[in-house]
């Protein structure tokens, strides 16, 4: 293959990602589509004698469904067996359906969280996990490796070498098992979720119908412009929500990204709840409240809170660098009672390695019904116990690539406090005296230096985070 190709189609921690008409073209996604094919017959888990069978769903982006079925004309000329989802539907759908449908695999368009301009193509293991550098590096090698085969769509779907399925129904009658909804149906709490134009929909509703529970959606339809915002859970594009959490009387305030996989909250009064905090309170409600035993699995840049509430529970505690692949790599082969990112992806038990964010909603919910309170009051209760911390996080573009952060693995002291611990197997993470800490990782692509901090107080945050950029003109 061509050095260009190379790097135009290149796979990044989730996916890979452009902008569509730029270098996210139908001719790219089809020589990508026959290099994941050459893929699946060549390296894929396939069981001889069994059928050799994709997943295929997509978000509600522009132009999503159009690829999705190029890609699904692809893969059919390549004698594999295509399952198309008939609608948009979320990420973990598409992965619960690859598992139980017992697919070699499975294939998402969706560029997540990202700005409208952007889409993606996401691979999904047998078992619903996001896919590896073990697989997506072989993919990448196999681009141009074969000239593209492609049936014409309709025939494809006429001669049943593509199915057009309903995978929406088996993912909604999984959420509504895996919750306690005898225990929900007569709860009277009232919910808000922010589906921010993503392909959660309605879900969140259509699981809850039949209870008590008040259930009002915004921004629930289909707008691939998603108001010239982008569909990302963070403070600044939820304005709406926010506002109305501050006007009325409404017991919790739930958010999902583009591809419904992660999960934000707002609480009630309008302060925005960080997923680190969301975390803490699912690990709790599940080793609490349904005995679900094994430990907890949080990233280097995750809350003190979790550490805290490990410790005193004497609950397993992993730490794992960044990214929710090596969470989900540790839900694999660990009991793991749930875990968590800093962006929002929660993976919880008996389920896929993947994350959900609707699913994780609805435990919070169940985990107010449980308690019998709203997520303000079970928070602050939580943070009595268990420490209040700030969290927050920025970047800053640098002139050049960052060549080494050993300068600041030799820092014994910031901004007046004491250096008790240093990580550096992901960046480098420094916990100082007064019960806080500050990180900085480098980007490998980009001379982009993320600087990440955590107190027990705003301003003191704040001023680590600002520490942490001064330090980075030196680097």
């Amino acid at each position: 293959m061509s050095e260009d190709l190379k790097k135009v189609i290149r796979f990044g921690t989730d996916g890979w990602r452009a902008v569509i008409a730029d270098t996210f073209t139908f001719e790219n996604v089809e020589i990508l589509a026959q290099a994941f094919a050459l893929w699946v017959k060549r390296d894929s888990r396939k069981i001889p004698g069994e059928v050799v069978r994709v997943a295929v769903g997509y978000d509600n982006r522009f132009l999503s469904r159009n690829f999705s079925e190029t890609v699904a004309s692809v893969l059919a000329a390549n004698d594999i067996e295509v399952l198309l989802s008939d609608a948009s539907l979320p990420t973990p759908a598409l992965s619960l359906a690859t598992r139980d449908r017992k697919c070699v695999a499975g294939v998402v368009i969706t560029a997540s969280h990202n700005p409208p301009e952007y889409n993606g193509f996401k691979i999904k293991t047998a078992e619903g996990g996001g896919a590896g550098k073990n697989i997506t590096d072989v993919v990448e090698g196999y681009l141009g490796a074969d000239a593209v085969v492609k049936l014409d769509f309709k025939k494809a779907v006429s001669d049943g070498l593509v199915k057009v399925v309903d995978l929406k129904k088996d993912y909604l009658k999984f959420i509504k098992a895996y919750m306690n909804l005898k225990k929900i149906k007569t709860a009277k709490f009232r919910v808000v979720q922010d589906v921010m134009h993503g392909s959660g929909g309605t879900l969140l509703a259509e699981a809850l119908k039949g209870t008590q529970v008040r259930v009002e959606l915004l921004r629930s339809d289909v707008n691939p412009s998603f108001d010239n915002s982008r569909p990302e859970p963070l403070p600044q594009y939820l304005g709406g929500l926010i506002a109305k959490m501050k006007k009325e009387k409404i017991d919790l305030g739930l958010v999902l990204d583009g591809d419904a996989d992660r999960i934000a909250a707002v609480l009630p009064g309008g302060e925005f709840l960080s997923p680190q905090k969301i975390l803490a309170l699912l690990a709790l409600h599940l080793w609490k409240n349904r005995g679900v035993k094994g430990g907890i699995v949080k990233t280097i840049c995750g809350t003190k809170m979790i550490d805290n509430l490990a410790k005193a529970n004497n609950i397993p505690l992993y730490e794992t660098p960044v990214g929710f692949k090596y969470i989900s790599d540790l839900m694999l082969t660990r009991d793991i009672i749930a875990g968590g990112e800093e962006a929002g992806g929660m993976g919880l038990p008996n389920y896929i390695p993947e994350r959900d964010g609707i699913l994780a909603g609805l435990l919070l919910l169940e985990m107010m019904v449980y308690e019998k309170k709203n997520i303000g009051k079970i928070l602050a209760d939580v943070e009595k116990k268990y420490g209040r911390y700030y969290y927050d996080k920025t970047s800053i573009t640098l002139q050049g690539m960052v060549k080494s952060l050993d300068s600041v693995k030799q820092l014994k002291e910031v901004l007046g406090k004491k250096v008790v611990g240093v990580k550096d197997y992901d960046g480098v993470k420094l916990d100082l005296e007064d019960d806080s800490w500050i990180m900085v990782r480098a980007s490998g692509t980009e001379p982009i230096l993320r600087a990440y901090a955590e107190s027990k107080t705003p301003k003191r945050t704040k001023e680590l985070l600002n520490y942490a950029l001064e330090l980075a003109k030196t680097l």
